[in-house]
């Protein structure tokens, strides 16, 4: 994919120039008829409007460097959408979207959107539109902020454009990081079929699409739109190769020693699937501590984890065998059924229509509606935990003191009623835990179905003035999103545990009455633990649970522009408007998630709530002089809008730019700028959100550190030591329970908006050579800090930052965001708050060469970034932590393609590099309090876990036959070499031994076809 980031030419033409410079997409060196303005709105009298502007103009100058992709470089790349094509390499530069590998985890908008975040900065702070006009947020639960890209038509795009520059002054909020303005064509006629289908070289994944075009207009009218079908099956983690044995430590076959476990020998299988690199325990019972036959050497010793082994064990639990944390059951064949890449499928329809009235000003009446409908699943394979009741005496305060041995457990065998595990919790109807089950269930179901309706239109002719244009528009956006999910009811496992022995002999559920269709709880036997369970008591706890999500946003525009005076380089312009927007959001999740009633999953309260904004804006644009010896072309353009949210009050943001040729095809360009973010409404008012963390998260939790103390590093030391002002012995300690998340909008806690600051400078080379070449170059430098930045801390950091902070004190701090109970069940509240800084800066460079060669026509495009810092930091008094260059940050990306066109043929080779990484270790490792590398803390990474990656190279090839412009052909391979994506450690997040990012490509060699019919 080209990827011309000064958009075609870069200056300004001659004054009074009646061309229009555009995007050479049939590479042939010139303009031809059928090939549309570079970054324009193309009207009849030769006008244009750039993203980034709104200034129509007889040029095409861009005072920032823009990004043009067109349609025939989406099918020549390959991409069967929109959306892949946003969230390649080519755009993003390195920047991790959440795409379809994330349909295992918690994501904004839920599982299967597609979200676009430029620069690093996230999806919330980048603006999509549609032509000119910005595309609500979409998407599933509380949690919806962006653009689903999923929305977007694909067969009726002509071209993308991409402002990687704030421009909140011309758009208004969340154009921090950029401005993506996807383009649809206006001018086709007739009737058009296209067709693709993407095939995975493994098998699984088809991608298949099939799409209509069609035109027709009068003297006065022209109506265009669209209809498509898209179907992109689902990759399972079994169907390639590197997800299925992921294993610890430096990736030589050997387990972690970072924390407790000792490792096995090199190519043991048992370093697959551990619990700390994707394992779950399973086929297990977690007991109170007592006497078994160790399962690797047969040694009698002392456990809290037995597998079952029918016929052999000893000590205090015979018919069990005791393992540790390495050695126990944690990998289920089923979960690998999971999907790696989220299967899709979705119906999308847009049509566009102006009327000319030929009254108020030669108006032109105008409309468009875009329809999209999108249904995603992702079943999620799901551990349960069956806690198996134990009666005791208790003291005063509750604590137990003694077992109870006149209350007997009837779904318990007689060896293991002296076992005590824990207090009593949600599942265990008031009484203590004795035993747990660790049962490896299967698979459950979700899904996903979104809804999305835009409509909008309006009013545009000439205004009272000489070349002055108004334009009044009116639209609204309808979400409506339904997600279900099967789900384990506490409820119905608590009934289910409370148990008794009719006078058959039976075990059945007590209080039946009140009951009513209560299946009592499998005995705890071998079967039960391996996951024989029986159908009528999976039935019972399992429901299909179902939310609903409701977003309107509703818009209000206009505006006017036009010559103001004349300068020594032309007319200056300009444009004034106004706008209203208004957004709801109404997220009802099932009321067992309301109720928290679901076992082990999200429970959530309803999100609810408004927002308005009224703004007013400003743009002027001066062409100060032009053919002047050292000034061939000299312009300023300055804008500035007034904003007034009904939640966070009024601000105002300013942008200045400007670009100064000195002689043809020579000059540099720069801009500064602020911008603006109002915290969504997912951001103000999500309701209290819960999630789970494993129970080794917690930091006090003896899995944590090594066996021996002498072992510690110093982090450990400090932790252990907070831990012991709390009463907790790390060397024995072990939670038992999961670690509980409290998400929480954060309009009741004083959040606020966010600013940034955005500032440029480039130069641009364009040399007027004789002959059949042409080249142009251009390298720019960019520079953008947001402050107050609205996000969450993550339970991670709280958790860590807590335990592991010098001062410690359990009630202040990052403490008090965490709860630890008189049970050691911790809750952490991680709502949305106002951090500090996010830096972001570096060089972008693009050059195109283009010449003659053999009859045909030779096209080279190269788009580099070389980020040199991207840093955070949570709180001013704290030092920034640059993650520039670590595993999945990279500080290097490059996107290059060759083309050449010969007649009816084009043959196109692209790719893709992302640099290898270095200093992860560093980073891990460094204390935002002091601003220093911990050293020793860093070589323990090193010698424990593998997070460096090498340089990632993508290799693509098509080749595009035309017959007489009515058919086209393209065929052509992605990922060439079946390049796989790299091995890290599971230290952190991964798929397999993978990084999960979205650069990478789970996919492998894939071979595509697309077939275009014009009637």
């Amino acid at each position: 994919m080209a990827a011309i980031a000064f958009g075609a030419p870069a200056f300004a033409q001659d004054d009074g120039a009646a061309d229009v410079d555009c995007v050479d997409a049939n590479d042939n060196g010139t303009c031809d008829a059928d090939e549309t303005p570079a970054g324009a709105n193309a009207a009849a009298d030769n006008v244009i409007t750039v993203t980034g502007s709104r200034i129509r103009r007889d040029e095409y100058s861009t005072l920032e460097p823009i990004t043009v992709v067109t349609a025939e470089e989406i099918t020549q790349s390959g991409f069967n959408s929109a959306a892949d094509a946003l969230q390649s390499t080519e755009v993003t530069q390195g920047s991790g979207q959440i795409n379809n590998y994330y349909g295992g985890f918690v994501t904004d908008g839920g599982t299967g959107a597609n979200t676009l975040g430029l620069r690093g900065l996230g999806p919330a702070r980048t603006l999509v539109l549609l032509n000119g006009r910005r595309l609500s947020p979409a998407g599933t639960r509380g949690s919806v902020l962006a653009t689903d890209l999923n929305v977007l038509p694909t067969a009726i795009v002509e071209r993308i454009e991409i402002l990687k520059a704030g421009a909140s002054s011309v758009y208004g909020s969340d154009a921090i990081a950029g401005v993506v303005n996807i383009i649809t064509d206006s001018d086709f006629e007739g009737l058009n079929l296209d067709a693709q289908i993407n095939v995975p070289q493994i098998g699984a994944g088809v991608d298949k699409r099939i799409a209509a075009t069609f035109g027709f207009g009068t003297d006065r009218l022209n109506v265009i739109g669209s209809v498509e079908y898209r179907k992109r099956n689902g990759v399972r983690l079994n169907d390639v190769d590197f997800t299925s044995c992921p294993i610890p430590g430096n990736l030589d076959g050997e387990g972690s020693e970072f924390g407790s476990g000792d490792p096995y020998p090199v190519g043991d299988p048992r370093n697959c699937f551990t619990i700390d690199n994707g394992g779950v325990t399973i086929n297990t019972i977690g007991t109170g501590r007592r006497t078994g036959l160790d399962r690797d050497t047969g040694a009698l010793g002392s456990f809290t984890r037995f597998v079952p082994a029918p016929g052999q064990g000893g000590g205090a639990t015979p018919g069990y065998l005791g393992v540790g944390l390495y050695n126990r059951d944690s990998f289920d064949p089923e979960s690998q059924k999971e999907y790696l890449i989220t299967p899709v499928e979705t119906y999308t329809g847009y049509l566009s229509a102006n009327y000319e009235l030929g009254a108020l000003g030669n108006a032109e009446l105008y409309g468009e509606v875009l329809i999209s409908r999108r249904k995603s699943s992702s079943p999620l394979y799901r551990q349960l935990s069956l806690d198996y009741t134990v009666a005791m005496i208790t003291d005063a305060n509750g604590d137990p003191i003694a077992f109870d041995t006149t209350e007997r457990n009837p779904l318990v065998p007689a060896f293991l009623q002296n076992s005590l595990l824990g207090y009593p919790n949600d599942t265990t109807g008031g009484d203590f835990l004795g035993v747990r089950a660790f049962v490896g269930f299967g698979l459950t179901e979700s899904s996903q179905q979104v809804d999305y309706i835009r409509a909008g239109g309006g009013l545009r002719g000439d205004f009272v003035f000489p070349g002055w244009r108004y334009d009044a528009y009116v639209g609204k956006s309808w979400t409506d999103g339904r997600y279900e999910i099967e789900s384990f009811l506490t409820d119905r496992i608590a009934n289910s545990m409370q148990v008794e022995v009719n006078s058959d002999g039976e075990i059945v559920c007590q209080n039946l009455a009140t009951n009513p269709g209560c299946v009592a709880a499998p005995p705890l036997n071998a079967a039960t633990v391996g996951g024989d369970l029986p159908q009528a008591y999976r039935d019972y706890i399992l429901e299909n649970t179902v939310g609903t999500n409701i977003f309107r946003e509703t818009t209000v525009a206009g505006s006017i522009d036009g010559p103001i005076f004349t300068l020594p380089g032309g007319d200056a312009q300009l444009a004034l408007g106004a706008e209203y927007r208004d957004q709801r959001i109404d997220d009802t999740p099932d009321q067992n998630a309301i109720n928290g009633n679901l076992l082990g999953l999200t429970s959530s309260l309803p999100t609810r709530g408004t927002d308005s904004v009224k703004e007013v804006f400003g743009e002027i644009f001066l062409p100060l002089l032009a053919n002047r010896p050292g000034f061939e072309n000299l312009v300023l353009n300055a804008s500035v809008r007034y904003t007034d949210y009904k939640s966070y009050g009024s601000d105002t943001t300013y942008k200045i730019a400007g670009e100064w040729e000195f002689f043809p095809g020579f000059g540099i360009r720069g801009s500064y700028g602020t911008s603006f973010r109002a915290p969504a409404l997912a951001e103000q008012f999500l309701g209290a959100t819960s999630g789970f963390l494993a129970s080794g998260t917690d930091p006090c939790d003896s899995d944590n550190f090594p066996a021996d103390p002498a072992d510690y590093t110093p982090n450990d030391t400090l932790t252990a030591t907070n831990c012991a002002a709390v009463g907790l012995d790390v060397t024995t300690f072990t939670q038992t329970s999961s670690v509980t998340t409290l998400s929480v909008g954060g309009a009741n806690f004083g959040l606020e908006a966010e600013t940034s600051t955005n500032w440029s400078v480039g130069a641009v080379v364009q040399p007027s050579i004789p002959g059949p070449l042409d080249i142009s170059l251009a390298l720019d430098y960019f520079d953008i800090q947001v402050d107050n930045g609205v996000a969450q801390l993550g339970a991670g950091t709280i958790l860590n930052r807590c335990y592991g902070d010098t001062a410690f004190d359990p009630n202040a701090g990052f403490c008090r965001f965490v709860d630890r109970d008189a049970n050691n069940q911790l809750t952490v509240n991680n709502g949305y708050v106002n951090l500090s800084t996010d830096i972001v800066k570096g060089y972008e460079f693009n050059g195109r060469l283009a010449t003659d060669i053999l009859d045909g026509r030779f096209v080279l495009n190269a788009n580099v970034t070389k980020y040199t810092e991207q840093s955070s930091r949570l709180f001013p008094e704290e030092f920034l932590t640059d993650a520039n260059g670590t595993y999945v940050t990279p500080d290097w990306v490059g996107s290059f393609d060759a083309t050449y066109r010969n007649g009816p043929w084009t043959f196109r080779y692209g790719m893709n590099w992302i640099d290898g990484s270095s200093g992860t270790y560093e980073y891990f490792a460094f204390d935002e309090q002091t601003g220093e590398v911990d050293e020793a803390l860093a070589q323990a990474y090193r010698d424990a876990y593998l997070l460096e990656v090498p340089d990632y190279f993508l290799h693509s090839a098509s080749l595009q036959f035309n017959v007489e412009d009515n058919f086209e052909l393209t065929v052509g391979v992605r990922n060439i070499f079946d390049t796989a994506p790299p091995k890290i450690s599971a230290a952190v997040t991964v798929l397999g031994n993978a990084p999960l990012y979205s650069g990478f490509d789970y996919y492998g060699r894939t071979f595509f076809v697309n077939t275009t019919f014009d009637f």
